[in-house]
């Protein structure tokens, strides 16, 4: 329908999608300096309001251009939205709440891949597109009202420069790595792919040497001193592989594999949004009980065999089976979630908060963006071995495979955790 709208194709129209995620990666970086520079409340609102004209330029776009453009303002937004909400409620909430208040915030990041595709469906068969869009407006104006009655300000008194040299090369290559691994994930070339990542890895290491010389870097890298940030990063990440690529896995299958309507897959995989909101009501005693350590090391290796359990689905698996399969699983990828996502500030000073809230957002776009391009590839190398043109379902599931042994992988890192790791948090 939306490229009907524009007169191109829809290939044509994924340009919308990458122009969104390349904004929100370049963009997530400075939002802990934009948070102390003009204060976390009002870089809030801002974010809030320019995503609100930017979902309405959307919808009244007369051309591509200009659609694109607005995507691409309305990712600046969103990468400002979650981190600086973030830093406002580390600023906000005590430390003994930190985990409570983690669980809720968890939520809504796991809801979205697993509640966007059905209710985009459904407003796109009984509306129009143009709605997926404008629904954005009376919840932004329902955030800006929220925000300007209970939230305070939260501004640093002496905040340093924009680290420009930083800002530029950490942009450079969080859109090159998000560009390369989208470019994998949709089969755009993997001679292009390639190319963006190596600029990455280039951007990358640039960055890490410029970020040695200077006193106060866009991404703070010395906050990998703290073993539990460290690692909350580095085997969250190896997680966080499954946030993008299971939705993205589960529609190939169901739809493609199994002939599912989109609405059908979409309906079945919502049982994994049920799993990961009934999780907010009994992480805290889970945790209180058995620790962070032990949580995160042996539910890690649960969630990984969850996700390896969705390549045992055939099309004689009852519909009731694969829907408890995908319910336990969003639960405990929720537990893990809100567990690493507390963690990370666990030994975090006040005063570095905003540093910490900026690289774990980064951090997690970067994990996102390689998920779908590890899945992609599993799937894309299963059918070199099978010398298929298309995926059959037997390539799918080797995505399955992958992605759920990269979650069992993260185990190794959660067990050198510290046996009072995030102590005090609950």
């Amino acid at each position: 329908m939306m490229a009907d709208t524009f007169n191109t194709t829809a290939v044509r129209m994924n340009i919308a999608i990458t122009a969104y995620l390349v904004a929100v990666a370049v963009f997530v970086p400075v939002c802990g300096w934009a948070a102390d520079r003009f204060g976390a409340k009002k870089t809030f609102l801002l974010a809030i309001m320019l995503f609100c004209l930017s979902s309405l330029g959307c919808s009244m776009a007369p051309t591509l251009e200009t659609f694109v453009l607005f995507r691409f303002i309305q990712g600046l937004a969103g990468a400002m939205m979650v981190p600086v909400g973030r830093i406002i409620m580390l600023k906000a909430v005590p430390r003994e709440q930190l985990l409570k208040a983690t669980a809720f915030l968890s939520v809504p990041a796991l809801l979205g891949p697993m509640i966007g595709p059905p209710l985009g469906g459904f407003i796109v068969t009984f509306t129009s597109w143009h709605w997926i869009f404008l629904i954005n407006i009376p919840m932004g104006m329902l955030g800006i009202f929220m925000v300007l009655k209970y939230i305070q300000e939260y501004k640093k008194e002496n905040p340093p420069r924009l680290d420009w040299p930083g800002f530029i090369l950490s942009g450079l290559a969080m859109a090159s790595c998000v560009y390369g691994f989208e470019s994998l994930a949709k089969n755009q070339g993997f001679i292009n792919a390639y190319f963006l990542l190596a600029i990455s890895f280039i951007s990358g290491i640039l960055y890490w040497f410029h970020a040695k010389r200077v006193a106060n870097p866009i991404i703070d890298l010395s906050l990998l001193k703290i073993q539990s940030f460290a690692i909350s990063i580095i085997a969250g990440n190896l997680c966080r592989f499954a946030v993008g690529s299971t939705p993205f896995l589960l529609a190939l299958l169901l739809q493609i594999g199994f002939n599912y309507t989109p609405l059908s897959a979409g309906l079945i995989t919502f049982a994994g949004a049920l799993g990961a909101l009934a999780m907010k009501f009994v992480a805290i005693p889970i945790l209180k009980r058995f620790g962070f350590r032990s949580v995160l090391t042996v539910n890690a290796v649960i969630t990984g065999l969850f996700i390896m359990a969705c390549a045992l689905f055939t099309l004689e698996t009852p519909i009731w089976l694969i829907t408890m399969t995908l319910l336990f699983g969003g639960f405990f990828r929720s537990l893990e979630f809100t567990s690493v996502n507390t963690l990370s500030f666990a030994n975090i000073k006040p005063e570095k908060m905003s540093q910490a809230s900026s690289f774990s957002a980064t951090a997690q776009q970067v994990g996102i963006s390689m998920g779908m391009g590890i899945a992609t590839l599993s799937i894309d190398f299963s059918m070199r071995l099978n010398g298929s043109l298309t995926p059959s379902v037997q390539d799918i599931k080797s995505g399955f495979i992958v992605i759920g042994a990269a979650s069992i992988l993260s185990a190794l890192w959660f067990y050198r955790l510290e046996k009072s790791a995030g102590a005090g948090m609950y």
